[in-house]
């Protein structure tokens, strides 16, 4: 048997796919073509289950590509999947019958909060009572900070500081510089991390699961099968999204919570593999995956949305409001403290995860 490199914390078989990953997309895909249009019940909960099944199905393929490409590139790779499937979803209701305008605020938010405190959160306690404390990379993690942190305050803090346009908006000038900075930055900070300084996004220690590289014919059966999931949760997001969105209004909670169960679908899988990752004491692995899907969301999102929100004319509300910004600044702050010493603790992981607790409280009661 030839075994296989995994990103540590990953379980990914060695020299073949497992049977789920190759029929689960496939499966999900001709439901998606069967459904497609439907609006009973049944057919909207049968495209829910195969929307969370090829998204599971698309990450693990991911992961073994990532596998084979190794770190950093392999965190990359996983950010872009779950970047088009986050898309995917927010186009969907872009483009559906009751378009969100802010959607994409809500989204986004959500997404920088649960990859701040929710992930992060998680793995440091999950680390902390397995291992006590776990090192990690400062330079590596206070770069993800350094782009983050100027990416969410043009695209969710600036729009209500503005005076071109009325309330939280951008004007289309400045959506399309904010797009464009956001994409710049996105691209540097690849650089940074694939070329230029690699070492600082490296794990501290190898994992003794660490053993080989899956090989060619793996790999390409596993971008096969990414590209069919990838296609199927299009189609599915298209078919789902009424649902929930008419879900969320039949139990009267704010319209904010669509964005945040679409930013908990597809961080799911990502925030198991983190977790993994932080059990076996790899908690570099565990940032590189939590913050990495926050820049890329931010960096890939906002130009792709901008350009249909410009083609279809959809209009953007962009500005959180002032207790969400405060929010984000304490987020900012506390984050800096907990990647500044290259240790973690347990105290560090509650308080992380009372802050996610306080903000979906907020949500809820606001």
């Amino acid at each position: 048997m030839n075994p296989a490199v995994i990103l540590p914390g990953m379980s990914i078989a060695t020299d073949r796919l497992p049977a789920w990953t190759l029929v689960t997309p496939a499966v999900a895909l001709l439901i998606a073509i069967a459904l497609y249009g439907a609006s009973a019940l049944p057919a909207a909960l049968a495209m829910g289950a195969a929307l969370l099944a090829a998204v599971m199905a698309a990450v693990y393929h991911a992961e073994v590509l990532a596998a084979r490409l190794g770190e950093p590139f392999g965190a990359v790779l996983l950010a872009l999947a779950v970047t088009v499937i986050e898309l995917g979803l927010i186009v969907s209701i872009m483009l559906g019958d009751r378009p969100e305008p802010t959607l994409v605020r809500d989204t986004i938010h959500a997404v920088v909060v649960l990859v701040l405190h929710g992930i992060a959160g998680l793995c440091i306690v999950t680390g902390a009572i397995r291992h006590r404390e776990q090192e990690f990379s400062t330079k590596g993690a206070q770069a993800y900070l350094i782009v983050l942190l100027p990416m969410v305050a043009i695209t969710l803090v600036l729009p209500n500081m503005t005076t071109s346009a009325p309330g939280p908006f951008y004007t289309s000038a400045q959506l399309a510089f904010v797009s464009v900075a956001c994409f710049v930055l996105w691209l540097a900070f690849t650089f940074v991390q694939t070329v230029r300084h690699r070492d600082h996004f490296q794990p501290a220690r190898q994992s003794g699961a660490v053993t080989g590289r899956p090989p060619p014919r793996v790999a390409a059966g596993a971008l096969l099968m990414l590209l069919v999931a990838l296609a199927a949760v299009v189609l599915l997001a298209k078919g789902v999204s009424p649902h929930l969105q008419a879900a969320v209004e039949a139990i009267g909670a704010p319209v904010a919570l669509v964005g945040v169960i679409v930013a908990a679908i597809v961080l799911l899988p990502e925030a198991l593999t983190a977790l993994r990752a932080a059990r076996e004491d790899q908690l570099q692995t565990s940032i590189n995956l939590a913050l990495g899907s926050g820049v890329a969301s931010i960096g890939l999102t906002i130009p792709t949305v901008a350009v249909i929100a410009w083609w279809t004319g959809t209009p953007l509300e962009l500005g959180v409001s002032a207790g969400g910004a405060t929010l984000l600044a304490l987020s900012f702050m506390m984050a800096l403290i907990t990647y500044g010493t290259g240790r973690t603790s347990l105290l560090s992981g509650v308080v992380h995860l009372i802050l996610l607790a306080t903000w979906l409280f907020l949500i809820i009661a606001p």
